[in-house]
């Protein structure tokens, strides 16, 4: 097992968007297969045809492609263990099921619905719980309790059945966790779970995912904790088909929690407080649609590092990894074993990050496609420079417009919370003063700006407070925006001039 190459796989089904959840653990297998050379699989495991949704595997590709995960063998990209849907690999998984059946692993279960819901309500009634399991198995239709020539009656006739599993009696299944570490169970506490079926012709996913994994030569399966109740029905698969030494390792990972902690993150959480649970907008068959963080604005390296963050901690303080440092520093050992509480306003905090670190240029770059969609048309170089002023200020590029709008728009209205607090009766007089000094300056850059401004406030024995949001209120129409020097050398002299003096008119009433 040493010696044997990495190869890990993402196998998710296409019943729906991929969660983040489900990112998350195709990112831990990422990184598991980058940092030892190994092979990314993307399976894609659509054996329950009652559940598939039209689109979901799409969207499976096209949300781990925005994140940056490379697929090294997969439906789209081929690859030597194709294919790698298991809708077309179902005339594999019938030979195994049978090998179990003929090793007295495994037998045929003729019962119908109706009997075993009857079952089921009986022991619901005494307070208990229905198990189809060695203490009942042998009073049901099945190959173990009829004769031989019954049961092949019954399979040539068309009779529905199903195989299932025969779980030993009272046996001890120790197996290890990569995460987790020793996890013991007793067969008496299992079922019987079905493996094949034949209203379809298909297997379920426990037979189909360990066939999968031995023929496509899995060496470790890193997946979420819901699986890990599987884990003992998928060692005995492993040794009842007699492929114990190619059995791949296993590591669970632990649960993505809501934001108070109680319970596991669901998409019901998101609608609630605000927040996309799915990577990509997702639009399902009645119309509705779930937000994405692609679509809400995030940077895909913000959502690849929060994701990373959450289970995971690489035993500092660092907070910011790329991509490259995530695969060199990642290990199975520092994953947690208990939930990750996912907190959206840190989600918000890592996208800050990320934006704050690209260049005024890249951020110009993405705030201009938003200018054009309000036909605003600018010189590339002044916006690097108003983009510079403002952009430790947002969260996301979309928000760059609240705090930019001012530069390339006059305002028309002004705030009314800030003229009541700003504008006195003499701040009129003020503002012709500063205008006159302003005419004055020459170059027209914020150093002289403010240098002149200053002068003139200490000089008149005034507040700096009460010039200065004057001011602003007059240049942007609100209590918002950098420093007044910066966005007067911005809008240009004529258009500061313009804007001090049609502010005057409008908030004294004498605009015509």
């Amino acid at each position: 097992m040493t010696n044997r190459r990495v190869r890990v796989r993402f196998a998710p089904s296409p019943t729906g968007p991929l969660h983040m959840g489900g990112v998350r653990t195709a990112l831990f297998n990422y990184f598991f297969a980058r940092q030892h050379g190994g092979d990314f699989i993307l399976r894609i495991e659509d054996t329950d045809s009652q559940r598939f949704v039209p689109g979901a595997e799409e969207y499976i590709n096209e949300a781990l492609e925005w994140c940056g995960i490379k697929v090294d063998e997969g439906v789209r990209q081929g690859g030597p263990y194709a294919p790698y849907r298991q809708s077309e690999r179902k005339n594999i998984y019938k030979q195994y099921a049978d090998r179990l059946v003929e090793s007295g692993h495994a037998y045929y279960a003729f019962d119908k619905p109706e009997t075993l819901e009857k079952l089921r309500a009986e022991a619901e009634s005494k307070g208990g719980a229905f198990t189809y399991n060695y203490s009942i198995r042998n009073s049901l239709e099945n190959s173990l309790s009829l004769p031989p020539d019954e049961v092949e009656r019954r399979i040539n006739s068309g009779d529905q059945w199903v195989i299932r599993f025969k779980m030993p009696e009272n046996e001890e299944v120790i197996m290890n966790d990569l995460i987790r570490g020793e996890v013991r169970v007793n067969t008496s506490t299992l079922d019987d779970k079905v493996l094949f079926k034949s209203a379809d012709m298909l297997p379920t996913y426990h037979l189909a995912n360990v066939v999968d994994d031995f023929l496509m030569e899995i060496s470790h399966v890193i997946r979420g904790e819901e699986w890990l109740p599987s884990l003992p029905l998928h060692v005995l698969l492993y040794r009842a088909l007699g492929w114990e030494d190619k059995m791949p390792k296993f590591a669970h990972l632990p649960l993505l929690l809501k934001p108070t902690g109680n319970g596991k993150l669901s998409k019901r959480d998101g609608d609630k407080m605000g927040f996309p649970v799915f990577p990509l907008m997702w639009k399902n068959a009645n119309g509705e649609i779930s937000r994405g963080y692609r679509e809400d604005g995030y940077f895909p390296e913000a959502f690849v590092n929060l994701l990373a963050l959450l289970g995971w901690n690489p035993g500092t303080d660092q907070e910011i990894f790329s991509m490259d440092e995530l695969i060199n520093l990642f290990s199975i050992e520092r994953v947690n074993k208990s939930g990750a509480r996912f907190d959206p306003e840190k989600a918000k905090w890592f996208n800050h990050q990320y934006l704050i670190r690209k260049s005024d240029k890249e951020v110009a770059e993405l705030f201009s496609p938003i200018l054009e969609q309000y036909n605003i048309d600018v010189d590339f170089s002044k916006l690097v420079k108003i983009v510079g002023l403002v952009k430790e200020r947002v969260n996301f590029i979309h928000e760059l417009w609240e705090q930019t709008n001012f530069f390339f728009e006059r305002p028309i209205e002004y705030e009314q919370k800030a003229v009541s607090k700003h504008w006195k009766a003499e701040t009129p007089e003020i503002i012709n003063m500063v205008s006159d000094l302003l005419k004055q300056l020459d170059p027209w850059q914020a150093s002289d700006i403010e240098a002149g401004i200053k002068n003139f406030i200490t000089s008149n024995g005034y507040g700096m407070g009460k010039v200065m949001n004057a001011i602003r209120l007059c240049l942007v129409g609100a209590s918002k925006g950098p420093g007044i020097a910066d966005i007067c050398e911005i809008l240009g002299k004529e258009e500061t001039l313009i804007r001090l003096n049609q502010a005057v008119l409008i908030l004294n009433g004498t605009k015509h």
